[in-house]
């Protein structure tokens, strides 16, 4: 036996004591783990394994299989409440303190969850329209309701389309040309308009009109209504959703216009107010751009900029040349790059201010189904060089409290479908990184259609109350 054999074993045989105890503090004590970020949820020793060897893109070391290992078997005896632990990020601390006893170290660290018991707070939330983003987000909340039971999807509202209408969207769900096969099972309540997933019973509710449906004849009250037509995008618009029985927020997955409130999560999702009826979720590029915009901004100052996006083709373009009443998005989407208007650049200063009037941006439309990239160029008030800003944003993605928003990867083989699934709102492409004298330039890719989505599902669920609060609390960037 090779020692590469054995040693690889070996980390199988650890990783297998790692999986029981995962299990455990899931059912008994609704904790969640994750190794920098990246959730053990549902997970086999393999994955155990990958996720370890992911430390090394971030601190140049793979993470001790041993040291999250020995983590794991104090947590399970520590009586914890709720939570979302991340076992990397509790190992790197503790190896770089002056504590030599790891269950105080842990006791100190998550003192504010030991003894509280699982503690859930739980909102319905509406799906209005089933389309890319829609059945995405379905994806997310059922998994989401398995990990934590907060936000609890309860129903689609869709148009009737033909007899078999629930059977496709059923069908939709189950079966994706780009993010694949749902993870478990549909079945469908023809009687009720039903679709069951995971076990979790989706109304299927038909209207062409907001303000006639009665949720509350559904057992549906208080809900989050997550708009994701595109229909509406002005307050007037949406407020027809708050005349529905059983509605109190909405949530609009594009940019809004006049005066609401456009979020990113992690940047401003601190500006929701209590009495904030609706409010938006920008726009997928605006969510991968404005957490690196800031990082950069604060530590080495924005002078002024031009965001281009190479941007995956959307449903709104079509198949083959036809009339369109936009400009060029009716040539055939498949076959051509297509220069198009984004307003990404000016949104961002919706949410970050002290950017507004220094961006302008175009989008080009490219012939792939999904993930996009945005190429921040940019020149700043001082100088900067290439690997100590490579290395800041590294720092930013492991340890900051912006790291579920930037991800930060140094791979010289990586393209576009290597991103298809990612949860984060943006993943600047090291390698890719020029710095000449104060001006910067970055590469950003995002998956437009599940990072976005994921970026919404956080909104819904700080709207909700029912954001899982993470242990070792994070930095601030500016700190790193």
């Amino acid at each position: 036996m090779t020692n590469n054999h054995k040693d690889w074993n070996e980390r199988i045989a650890v990783a297998e004591q790692m999986v029981p105890l995962i299990g455990r503090l899931h059912r008994n004590n609704n904790v969640v783990v994750s190794v920098f970020g990246r959730l053990l949820v549902n997970v086999s020793d393999i994955d155990i394994i990958k996720s370890h060897r992911y430390a090394r893109h971030i601190t140049s070391k793979e993470l001790p299989l041993e040291d999250t290992l020995a983590i794991l078997r104090e947590l399970v005896d520590m009586n914890l409440g709720t939570a979302s632990i991340d076992l990397g990020q509790l190992a790197y601390n503790f190896e770089n303190s002056d504590s030599t006893d790891l269950r105080a170290f842990l006791e100190d660290s998550l003192a504010d969850v030991i003894g509280t018991g699982p503690t859930t707070k739980h909102a319905d939330v509406v799906l209005y329209g089933f389309g890319r983003i829609g059945r995405l987000l379905a994806r997310i909340l059922v998994s989401r309701e398995a990990l934590y039971d907060g936000v609890r999807l309860r129903a689609i509202v869709v148009r009737k389309n033909s007899e078999d209408d629930l059977v496709k969207r059923a069908s939709l769900l189950r079966r994706d040309s780009v993010h694949g096969a749902f993870d478990g099972t549909i079945t469908i309540d023809h009687e009720n308009n039903i679709i069951w997933a995971n076990g979790t019973p989706i109304q299927v509710i038909y209207s062409n009109d907001p303000t006639t449906v009665d949720y509350t004849e559904y057992g549906i009250d208080n809900a989050i209504v997550v708009d994701n037509t595109g229909r509406w995008r002005d307050r007037e618009g949406l407020g027809q959703h708050l005349q529905a029985k059983g509605v109190s927020k909405v949530v609009l997955t594009a940019p809004g216009k006049g005066d609401l409130k456009n979020i990113v999560y992690g940047i401003n999702h601190s500006d929701i107010a209590e009495d904030d009826t609706i409010i938006t979720a920008a726009s997928c590029t605006t969510n991968a751009i404005t957490p690196v915009l800031k990082v950069i901004n604060d530590r080495y100052g924005v002078e002024f900029g031009h965001v281009e996006t190479v941007h995956s083709f959307t449903n709104d373009q079509n198949l083959i040349d036809n009339f369109h009443k936009g400009s060029r998005r009716g040539r055939a989407a498949g076959l051509n790059m297509v220069l198009t208007e984004t307003g990404a650049a000016k949104a961002v200063a919706k949410a970050l201010p002290e950017l507004a009037g220094k961006l302008t941006g175009n989008a080009i439309r490219v012939p792939t189904p999904d993930v996009s990239m945005a190429v921040l160029n940019l020149t700043l008030n001082q100088e900067v060089d290439r690997e100590e800003v490579n290395d800041f944003l590294r720092r930013v993605s492991l340890h900051s409290n912006l790291r579920q928003q930037i991800d930060w990867i140094k791979s010289p083989e990586v393209v576009s479908t290597d991103f298809v699934g990612t949860t984060h709102a943006g993943i600047v492409d090291g390698l890719a990184t020029i710095a000449t004298g104060r001006h910067l330039v970055l590469y950003v890719w995002y998956d437009n259609e599940f990072g976005y989505s994921s970026q919404v599902v956080r909104i819904v669920e700080e709207i909700a109350g029912a954001r899982p609060k993470v242990y070792p609390e994070r930095a601030l960037p500016v700190a790193l």
